[in-house]
């Protein structure tokens, strides 16, 4: 580890001599036929140094605590002032992981339509709907005047306690890079710049301002950095964030081999780079190793460094003005490129109802039935029912931070009061109790908040069925003590499910938990962070009204003994700041490029629910399988069946094994809806470079020739149908 660490420093360091002279270069060169690039280029013309240079920095737009918005200003994470006569339009930047976030007390109409949380929409499998959920939020943006929207994470899951795993899609790189990706493509229809982030390594939260994420970097090319190469190509990001975090002693905002070599060079990004809110750190060191935009440097940042401090280092020589040119080239390139200056925002009110019925439908497809003994599900719409907990009787909890969205209807449950970041955990008022009595009239449903144990066991012995509702409160800026649900809930499942063994419980949760009451329980739903429509696609998935299709994209383990890293060093700290500043934290991530199921596959481990599981009220086969390599393409093809009684959506997926062994990767799956006893025929085309190792010292993809393992399955463990096809070697074009 400590030699491919010099050996990544060495070729960083050679990388930052270049920078000031070699993206203007490349960056003209391929986007010489880009009519964006070339109507940059003519506003750009005209303008004076002093006025490219105003287009590197915007301020907070007051968004932060009592801040004040400036003159111009909405209400919101940045501003940034277009220069006078460009004809450019000013930066409305809001904060926008899964809807907009405009602080409320800031401005009457802040509240938005929230998505579910990034987890639930990745584990729909579904890129239309992906698309169609960040085209919600894209509208509602544009609707309320904003035109960058901070939203589009695509971290993996290196550990499932992570505080902000719920904004992200999960552990693979293909998965998480499409369907981010089809987030993107979805905003961005709305003539709304969408911002991927956290580029790069910010896996956890702890100590997420000075920790260095230490990885081999081909490992990290084969992993984290291969969802995001995939997240660009699938969704054209006008903007990419760079991290808090240092990637191998450096600061991700300050490594020429992240923005540069890798991201510039070898990905030809034509977009702009700006940092994270306190995440730059220099002025020189950044500019020139490919940071192009500061973001609210007059409050987040120590200096607002690339205002007169970099002004000064233009004019000392100590950065080129070429470098100042390609920096506002990226950025007035891709407001041309995503609408912004031809579509300006036009304010108008929320299409409220048609926006919750898209995270309504969100919901629906991305929760995950992981249990359903003895059929229990879907219940019976006569059925004496007990709701228990999780305040079902009122609304769904929503993960906190910069992504909270502030609730259409207002918060449902008032907390004590928590002053410090992020404050009380918040319940958008979509009622699970409400829904579930509108989708059952006939039904006899009571609720208990389970805040009594026995008065719940007494409420569950008295029903047919016992619903449990189940939370976990996670939020940005601390991880996960451990793995359990909030409060008294793994003890409330217990009882109830001794109670009355046809208990079914719904889990509101930002990661994966453990389940130690798992095998007592007949039913378990998934439900992640049900979002602004998540009362009711709860209820109508209990009751069948819509089948659950969603499969995971987290594994679940059955300890954290089974994780790569077990404990997190400092996640014990007494307060928010404490733990994202926790000083000195180094973590070397030895899993390399075996992230989640892949590490439970090398290790041979078995989990508690394994990535890619998901189950619904029908049943599927599939069959036929065949593989082939056809023009240097595999291909795999198979058909899937409908063997239920009823229509429902199958996701079959193709795992593959190289010659040379490691762990299995995903390839490729296929969303497949049947009605009863329908049949169809599926062709999957596998995205080479999961068939390849990368080459850190040529700087490029190789696949080995051999005979490779392709397995088709329902999940990463799934062995059932299996074959081999022998693919010659070869070095993927760049």
């Amino acid at each position: 580890m400590k030699l491919s660490r010099k050996l990544f420093l060495l070729s960083a360091v050679a990388c930052g001599l270049v920078v000031a002279h070699g993206p203007a270069r490349a960056h003209a060169a391929h986007g010489a036929s880009d009519p964006a690039d070339e109507r940059a280029r003519q506003v750009l013309a005209h303008m004076s140094l002093e006025d490219k240079m105003s287009l590197l920095f915007s301020v907070d737009g007051g968004g932060f605590n009592s801040s004040v918005a400036p003159p111009g200003g909405l209400g919101s994470a940045a501003y940034l002032r277009a220069p006078t006569g460009s004809g450019l339009p000013d930066l409305q930047i809001s904060d926008a992981g899964l809807g907009v976030r405009n602080p409320a007390h800031i401005r009457k109409d802040g509240a938005a339509v929230s998505l579910p949380s990034g987890l639930a929409t990745a584990s729909s499998w579904d890129m239309d709907m992906a698309r169609e959920a960040g085209a919600m939020i894209g509208r509602e943006a544009w609707q309320k005047g904003f035109n960058i929207l901070l939203g589009g994470g695509a971290d993996l899951t290196r550990d499932p306690r992570g505080g902000r795993n719920f904004e992200y899609a999960g552990e693979d790189p293909l998965q998480t890079g499409r369907m981010v990706g089809s987030t993107i493509a979805g905003v961005q229809s709305q003539h709304v710049i969408s911002t991927l982030k956290h580029y790069a390594m910010n896996d956890i939260e702890t100590s997420r301002m000075t920790m260095s994420a230490d990885i081999d970097p081909v490992a990290m090319r084969e992993s984290d950095l291969l969802g995001f190469e995939i997240a660009i190509e699938t969704g054209h990001p006008g903007s990419i964030m760079c991290a808090y975090n240092r990637v191998n002693d450096l600061y991700a905002c300050e490594s020429p081999y992240l923005l540069t070599r890798t991201l510039k060079q070898d990905w030809h990004y034509p977009g702009f780079v700006m940092s994270d809110w306190g995440a730059t750190h220099s002025s020189a060191r950044a500019a020139l190793a490919g940071l192009d935009q500061e973001s609210a440097g007059d409050h987040a940042d120590a200096r607002p460094y690339f205002r007169t401090l970099l002004a000064a280092d233009v004019k000392a020589g100590r950065v080129p003005q070429s470098r100042i040119d390609d920096m506002a080239q990226r950025i007035v390139r891709s407001l041309f490129a995503q609408g912004l200056v031809d579509h300006p925002p036009q304010r108008a009110p929320l299409d409220v109802v048609t926006d919750t019925l898209v995270a309504q439908r969100d919901e629906e497809e991305g929760a995950v039935l992981l249990r359903n003994a003895g059929n229990i599900l879907p219940l019976a719409p006569t059925a004496r029912i007990a709701v228990i907990g999780g305040h079902a009787d009122v609304g769904v909890i929503s993960g906190g931070g910069s992504s909270q969205v502030d609730p259409i209807g207002g918060e449902v449950v008032k907390g004590p009061g928590k002053k410090d970041w992020p404050g009380d955990p918040v319940y958008f008022p979509s009622s699970p109790l409400r829904a579930m009595r509108a989708e059952a009239p006939a039904a006899h449903i009571t609720y208990d908040p389970g805040t009594n144990i026995a008065a719940a066991v007494r409420a569950a012995r008295a029903a047919d069925v016992a619903v449990v509702y189940a939370t976990q409160f996670t939020f940005e800026g601390m991880d996960a003590p451990n793995m359990h649900l909030d409060a008294n809930a793994d003890a409330l499942i217990a009882a109830v499910a001794a109670a009355n063994p046809r208990t079914v419980v719904v889990m509101e949760t930002g990661d994966p938990v453990l389940m130690p009451w798992n095998s007592s329980v007949a039913g378990v739903l998934e439900a992640w962070f049900p979002g602004s429509g998540g009362g009711t696609a709860i209820a109508r998935l209990l009751f069948g009204k819509v089948a659950p299709s969603g499969h995971l994209t987290m594994t679940f383990p059955q300890a954290e003994s089974q994780l790569a890293h077990p404990d997190i060093a400092g996640v014990n700290a007494n307060n928010v700041f404490e733990m994202q500043f926790h000083t000195d934290q180094e973590l070397v991530y030895d899993d390399g490029s075996d992230v989640g199921y892949r590490w439970f596959d090398r290790n041979h481990l078995k989990p508690l629910y394994p990535f890619g599981y998901g189950l619904t009220y029908t049943t599927f086969t599939t069959d036929g399988l065949v593989a082939g390599s056809h023009h240097k393409q595999l291909t795999v093809t198979f058909n899937v069946r409908n063997t239920g009684m009823r229509a429902g959506v199958d996701v079959p997926q193709v795992y593959v094994g190289l010659p040379d062994g490691g762990a299995r990767r995903l390839a490729g799956w296929q969303r497949v809806s049947l009605a009863p006893g329908e049949s169809r025929q599926v062709t999957v085309r596998v995205d080479p470079r999961l068939l390849a190792h990368f080459d850190g010292r040529h700087d490029r993809w190789d696949i080995p020739s051999g005979r490779f393992r392709v397995w088709l399955g329902h999940s990463a463990v799934d062995d059932s149908q299996q074959v081999s096809v022998h693919l010659s070697g070869r070095t993927l074009a760049p």
